[in-house]
């Protein structure tokens, strides 16, 4: 039997938030819909956050309203802060998870919300208790996990106490953010076995970004170490507004297709996550990043 990964597709929030150009609110419904479609079970749809702070997601709600997707698909939506929780809470029966977020470091936090780390760790503990009181899964997601611009080395146990007060308060998965491509293999690999010691009851997620070309060698380092749950982006959309540079997230077609070429599970349709990709593509009227995108799916069977 082949060992099952999950995935969580994130581009229709962290990938679309980083695009200059307004998507139409018709095309994220479409690509939303579409990628609901391809076997995923996990779908970051949007975030409630302020319109003047990411204007690309102003529409958010009414994408959450519009998408149809099937109930086999567990829908996310990221919460900045408790009034994002109380604007989300208006659609309560149109998702099933949330994902709150923060820097382990104070610089990048600083840059990125302007709050300390304590002062967004006591806002996220408050906001977690809150979903779990109306029935919610909750993602503690702890972004500049590896390495931060700004400061350099992060100290792993410094995050793993961020991880263990989440936990605290209700998160059932901590997803550790390599947000601006600065981890490589080795480190991944220590860093999960030494996660799963600090963290042994709950899920531990990864979450690679491909701005200096690791990403994939990074997801197989974390597979080494046991963590089996990851978050990517179709057509290796997404970034980290702070600082410039911080290209995409790892993209979820690429990872598919490693993943069923080591034997992995993931219950997607590699051929239908590949179509969603060529279609944001022509959404963007721009090319992206994908290796998948561009040379397509390994075929074994050809002449």
């Amino acid at each position: 039997m082949s060992e099952h990964v999950l995935i969580r597709e994130v581009g229709p929030r962290d990938g679309f938030q980083n695009e200059p150009e307004v998507i139409a609110t018709d095309d994220k419904v479409r690509l939303i819909e579409d990628l609901a479609r391809t076997g995923l079970r996990r779908l970051e749809v949007t975030s409630f956050v302020r319109a003047d702070v990411i204007p690309q997601l102003a529409d958010g709600a009414e994408v959450l309203s519009r998408a149809d997707i099937p109930d086999d698909v567990a829908v996310s939506v990221l919460i900045p802060n408790e009034k994002g929780l109380d604007n989300a809470l208006v659609q309560r029966e149109r998702f099933q998870e949330i994902n709150g977020f923060l820097s382990a470091t104070e610089s990048h936090n600083r840059a990125n919300v302007n709050r300390s780390v304590e002062e967004s760790l006591s806002g996220l503990e408050r906001v977690v208790t809150r979903a779990r009181g109306e029935g919610l899964r909750c993602e503690g997601v702890i972004s500049v996990s590896f390495g931060c611009p700004y400061e350099g080395e992060v100290d792993p146990q410094k995050v793993f106490d961020i991880g263990e007060r989440l936990v605290a308060a209700g998160c059932e998965e901590i997803a550790f953010g390599d947000t601006t491509g600065m981890a490589n293999p080795k480190q991944v690999r220590e860093f999960f076995v030494a996660a799963r010691e600090r963290l042994p009851q709950v899920e531990l997620t990864a979450h690679f970004h491909n701005t200096r070309g690791q990403a994939l060698a990074n997801v197989v380092a974390a597979l080494e170490s046991g963590c089996r749950s990851f978050e990517s982006s179709f057509g290796e959309l997404g970034g980290c507004p702070v600082p410039k540079g911080a290209t995409g997230n790892v993209a979820t077609e690429d990872l598919v297709s490693m993943l069923h070429e080591m034997d992995y599970e993931t219950g997607i349709d590699l051929a239908k996550l590949v179509q969603c990709a060529r279609e944001v593509q022509r959404v963007l009227a721009r090319p992206l990043g994908s290796h998948v995108l561009t040379a397509g799916p390994v075929d074994w069977h050809r002449a």
